[in-house]
């Protein structure tokens, strides 16, 4: 079945809500049972996921293009740029109809900006640029008008955002103004002005340019002397890495770092995704060779991997970027929805069929169980992965979370192979599984990237007391559940 969606140019653009909306060459032997029912946003109360609407303020992106996708994809939050400069495009006037149009539409659909207040001015001097990297503004004529715009975005739409976010990537200024200390400084003056003006706001700080820990350190330092940490709702972080599950140990470096300051603050990845081509597109990782199925394979495993560390993760973005800014124009292939320099909607990757199998089964009705017992000697499991055992001979290390209903306190649990960067292969292994402290009446098996549901047979798993086997279950590099069916709605 296809849902058509309508386009400002004017064409229909489908997205497929078919059982077999996403073809790839995964075959296992377990009986089939159909797919993940998708559910759109209307449908879901909360969930840990955002999703990055950016680059609008810069022209990359066109919101009408994409904006009948989000709904259906499932996510609430929306990560965008308010853009001073082109809001102010001529001193000391503010033009608002383009992001009034945009915080308008996504208010009236249900949707939940998450907004932020990147980037500067060229109006004014040392007024920071209108780019990434550019640097925070200094001068005191500069500083001024950005107070001033800044009040008067909030009282603007503070009855329909509340989440905000105060600068993009500080560290990665192109001059020497993005210091810790001065991007620290233009936290606290913005985040004083946005709860004058709206107490009930929640904002975030930061937004780190992959995991710089001085950075990190002597921001949060600065904070804590002005005694203003405690005024943000939490610290975003972007760290782009070619295997999605190498990061941890350094997020619960910067997780250490920030515990000196402020322990009950917490972090959130801000922006991460990966490109689905090769070659010459724009920006973090695209010198390696991606395709659709390795995209949908890490934003999925960035997906579960951070929500297995309780960790709130936006994906970026919903849609290819068209960079018209530089001397050459290219796209940034991170996009979950194929577009060209046009910036026109062409079709859902995979990636974003295999998101919408996560956020049909993910949203906050389910906890994490934090640890399970396990009944036999093991190989060593990293902290915050559920303790598990699995078949002797194996020589992959393995992601392995829990988590249970709040109400009816049915399990399920991820698992994918997670010490290598996401391939194009589905070959997959058989490994042995044993659980204690388990909770699962009738097991399926769920391929998260085709939203595939197969039955685990009687003759492949066991229960004694609370400790559950599950005999032969094929694993590869791609998140796959053991989920009791309560907990998955089938099509």
């Amino acid at each position: 079945m296809l849902l058509v969606v309508s386009s400002q140019w004017g064409n229909a653009q489908q997205i497929d809500t078919g059982k077999d909306r996403v073809k790839t060459d995964f075959k296992i032997s377990l009986p089939y049972l159909g797919s993940v029912k998708p559910r759109s946003t209307n449908e879901i109360e909360s969930s840990n996921w955002l999703i990055g609407c950016e680059t609008m303020d810069r022209d990359f992106t066109d919101y009408d293009q994409y904006k009948e996708y989000i709904a259906p994809l499932g996510i609430k939050r929306l990560r965008m740029q308010a853009g001073w400069d082109k809001t102010e495009k001529v001193k000391g006037q503010y033009d608002w109809a383009w992001l009034d149009h945009i915080i308008d539409d996504a208010h009236k659909r249900g949707f939940q900006p998450w907004l932020q207040t990147s980037y500067g001015n060229h109006n004014y001097p040392n007024g920071g640029g209108s780019n990434l990297g550019a640097g925070v503004p200094t001068s005191k004529e500069a500083l001024e008008a950005w107070d001033r715009w800044v009040e008067a975005l909030v009282k603007r739409y503070k009855g329909k955002v509340v989440n905000w976010e105060i600068w993009n990537e500080p560290n990665f200024g192109d001059n020497q103004e993005n210091t810790a200390d001065k991007a620290a400084a233009l936290n606290i003056r913005t985040i004083d002005i946005i709860k004058r003006v709206q107490p009930e706001a929640k904002v975030s700080g930061l937004a780190l340019g992959h995991i710089d820990l001085d950075y990190a350190d002597l921001f949060f330092k600065t904070l804590a002397e002005k005694k203003k940490i405690n005024l943000f709702d939490n610290f975003t972080y972007h760290d782009y890495t070619y295997n999605p599950d190498s990061h941890y140990p350094k997020v619960m470096q910067l997780r250490a770092v920030l515990d000196k300051y402020a322990p009950n603050i917490s972090l959130r990845q801000g922006e991460n995704g990966a490109p689905s081509s090769p070659g010459f597109g724009r920006g973090a990782l695209g010198d390696y060779e991606w395709s659709e199925l390795s995209q949908a394979k890490w934003d999925t495993r960035r997906m579960l991997g951070d929500l297995g560390h309780d960790i709130e993760t936006s994906i970026f973005g919903i849609i290819e970027m068209a960079y018209t800014n530089g001397p050459i124009n290219r796209l940034n292939y991170k996009g979950i929805i194929k577009s060209d320099s046009t910036k026109k909607a062409i079709r859902p990757k995979i990636a974003y069929y295999a998101i919408q199998n996560v956020t049909a089964i993910f949203d906050h009705s389910l906890q994490r169980v934090k640890k399970l017992k396990h009944t036999y000697n093991r190989s060593f499991v990293p902290e915050n992965k559920a303790e598990m055992t699995y078949s002797p001979g194996t020589d992959r290390s393995l992601a392995v979370y829990a988590y249970q209903h709040k109400d009816t306190k049915k399990q399920l649990y991820t698992i994918w192979t997670d010490d290598y960067i996401p391939t194009e292969s589905t070959k997959t292994r058989n490994l042995t599984f044993t659980f204690a402290n388990g909770n699962i009446d009738t097991p399926v098996y769920v391929d998260i990237i085709t939203g595939g549901v197969y039955e685990i047979p009687a003759s492949q798993w066991k229960k004694a007391g609370d400790i559950y086997t599950f005999t032969d279950i094929p694993i590869y590099d791609a998140p796959i559940l053991i989920a009791d069916k309560s907990l998955v709605k089938i099509q």
